[in-house]
């Protein structure tokens, strides 16, 4: 949560403020508490330098500046327990967790606070604690739970010997301390201090630890055999991480999301305008496709609906569908990275072609699949002005980029793609189109910023988070302010189709007191009630009954929805490891157009990228968690070090 305006908290208060008079008054108190919070990673970091992999370290993005940034080192196997870069995360989480024991132990001591002050702190300082060990457990694995303890650091070494708990013991501690988090923290907080926590917030990372621990990776799959089935406690040889497949976690999951749909959480929509064009025709396997939103798809812009959570038109706070979201000066910043170099930009990003071809035509028949109503060619170009919903198709075109869903046009820039800078006066600043062919204003000849790497290889740049008036050149160029959801209800709604979907019987889940939460089970029309939303509101119809009939079918479609719903939004990264596919999908070629040609001698053909750092690029097993840095294992003997990094 740093970064976030509404903390207004001195990240140095507490050099300068001794200890024993933070707990004397209310407000040094607080500024305690945020100033804690400002410790915690930045979630909306995914561009360049996170604190895990995340796009540059999973197969749905790359740049030429493999050298530049630590994530794009880690598939080129450059990361080591000795050199992490940013990725060691460890020791700020666990100054986190000593911080919110810290206001446990001496909360009491602040005689200012009234009885919901002190709710409202201890909660958040559940929440903060139980937020450090989600990043670990994430990113780390079995956690090293300290519980309430206060280590001093002058302790001798054998005072901080401890074991990791088993996975599964570290989700039920993470999910208890937001258990307890969301029954002191409120459901909403006000437009000033939109990014802070709330109770929708801490019930919906439950629900995403509680899906990703009933997936194969962590739940007796064959992903958790292959990668962990030496992964096991010195102290008492315990697997660290399950042998043994448990469905009901599954089910645990569901309840998880069910909640979470329950509240008062929607999908961002945008009404229906003049030139909002009318739903595709032919559509005869969905009888919901054409009644009003959200029964079906009708009465809501769907390229609107999606493009303006990201780029800036929405503001945050007003945004339905943000469980957890915040403002994101890093977001914002990031655009850079990948706007067009003649105009400001660094233009380094790239977006492989497997992503390009996830994405449907209109009608949501797949590119191989295409309808003679909406078909998918590879010959031709546009010769004409083709306007939507704001967006505008300009001529020379490629066919090819024709009759795709709207989702695409709202997060990929390709050749050809106008690029409208509206803030910017300057001539021949905006209305641009760009071209990133060998002779194109933005390809590899004219590489910019003194770097001949400054093009996008593949053809394709994220233009997710772009606004049309954003401008990073020209006179009163600007760039809107962005924000970002750290989770979705989008999210929520696919990741309970996807429980309900690996459900083979009937299970009734309890609450710890024994209540009852609920009764799940493989229901065709419930996964479709939920998976349908997230179509509906792209423009799309809904699963077909061939979709849905089986676990394996639903997988599938559901392993592209979610590559497309959440590219670049740093979950694809998480996704193909917990679902045990990590391995084949990072052994895909990385594709795209031919850049080293020009628009009409062949860049229009599929090749394998020509560039070192896309060639060298591997998958390792020890690749799907991070290593513990070395000096963390050297203060603590008893830490096992996760599997493939002992070297």
């Amino acid at each position: 949560m740093s970064s976030c305006n509404y903390l207004n908290v001195d990240h140095y208060f507490e050099d300068t403020v001794n200890l024993d008079s933070v707990f004397q008054n209310k407000v040094y108190l607080e500024k305690y508490l945020w100033g804690t919070a400002a410790l915690l990673p930045d979630e909306s970091n995914v561009f360049d330098w996170s604190y895990y992999p995340a796009i540059l370290g999973s197969d749905e993005g790359f740049t030429m500046w493999e050298s530049d940034y630590y994530s794009q080192r880690f598939p080129l196997d450059r990361i080591t327990a000795n050199e992490m870069g940013g990725f060691n995360i460890w020791p700020q989480l666990y100054q986190i967790i000593r911080k919110a024991n810290t206001i446990f132990t001496r909360v009491d001591e602040c005689k200012e606070l009234t009885a919901q002050d002190k709710r409202e702190i201890v909660g958040y300082a559940h929440f903060l604690r139980g937020y450090a060990y989600y990043f670990l457990l994430l990113n780390y694995g079995p956690l090293l739970i300290v519980g309430d303890d206060i280590y001093d650091t002058s302790l001798p070494g054998d005072a901080y010997q401890k074991f990791r708990s088993t996975y599964d013991e570290s989700v039920e501690y993470v999910c208890k301390e937001l258990e307890i988090a969301a029954t002191y923290i409120p459901s909403t907080v006000p437009i000033q201090t939109f990014g802070r926590p709330t109770k929708g917030a801490a019930y919906g990372l439950i629900a995403r630890l509680r899906v990703y621990a009933a997936s194969p990776l962590y739940n007796g799959g064959q992903a958790a055999k292959s990668f962990f089935s030496g992964f096991t406690r010195q102290s008492d040889n315990e697997h660290y991480i399950s042998q043994n497949y448990d469905e009901k976690k599954w089910a645990i999951a569901a309840a998880a999301c069910k909640r979470v749909m329950d509240m008062n959480y929607s999908l961002h929509t945008v009404e229906a305008s003049y030139d909002t064009p009318e739903l595709p025709k032919g559509i005869t396997h969905d009888r919901n496709y054409y009644k009003e939103w959200p029964e079906g798809a009708a009465g809501i812009d769907p390229y609107h609906s999606y493009a303006d959570m990201f780029n800036g038109e929405t503001l945050g706070f007003k945004n339905p569908e943000y469980v957890f979201g915040r403002n994101s000066t890093r977001v914002r910043d990031a655009t850079k990275l990948y706007f067009p170099g003649p105009f400001g930009g660094w233009n380094c990003y790239s977006v492989p072609q497997k992503f390009i071809d996830a994405y449907k035509m209109v009608d949501g028949r797949d590119i191989n699949t295409s309808s003679g109503l909406y078909s998918y060619l590879e010959e031709g170009f546009t010769s004409k002005d083709y306007a939507f919903s704001g967006y505008t198709i300009k001529p020379n075109v490629s066919l090819m980029y024709m009759n795709r869903e709207p989702r695409f046009y709202a997060s990929i820039g390709y050749s050809g793609c106008l690029w409208p800078m509206n803030s910017t006066t300057e001539t021949g600043k905006y209305m641009v189109q760009i071209f990133y062919s060998t002779d194109g204003n933005s390809g590899r000849s004219a590489a910019t910023q003194g770097d001949v790497r400054n093009y996008p290889i593949t053809g394709y740049v994220p233009k997710k988070y772009i606004h049309p008036d954003d401008a990073w050149s020209g006179a009163n160029a600007a760039v809107l302010n962005k924000s970002f959801g750290m989770i979705r209800f989008a999210d929520i709604l696919l990741m309970y189709a996807e429980s309900l979907n690996n459900l083979t019987e009937t299970h009734t889940v309890t609450d710890v007191d024994g209540n009852p939460l609920g009764t799940f089970s493989r229901d065709m029309e419930e996964i479709k009630r939920a998976f349908n939303l997230v179509r509906y509101r792209s423009g799309l119809p809904g699963l077909t009954y061939e979709e849905v009939s089986t676990k394996e079918h639903f997988f599938e479609v559901l392993k592209t929805e979610r590559m497309v719903e959440f590219l670049h939004e740093g979950l694809r990264y998480y996704d193909v490891r917990r679902w045990g596919i990590v391995k084949e999908e990072e052994a895909m070629p990385i594709m795209g157009m031919d850049t080293e040609r020009t628009e009409k001698d062949g860049y229009y053909n599929r090749v394998i990228c020509n560039y070192s750092g896309v060639r060298n690029r591997v998958f390792k097993d020890k690749m799907v968690l991070l290593p513990i840095d070395r000096q963390e294992i050297k203060r603590v003997h008893t830490l096992d070090q996760n599997p493939g990094w002992e070297d």
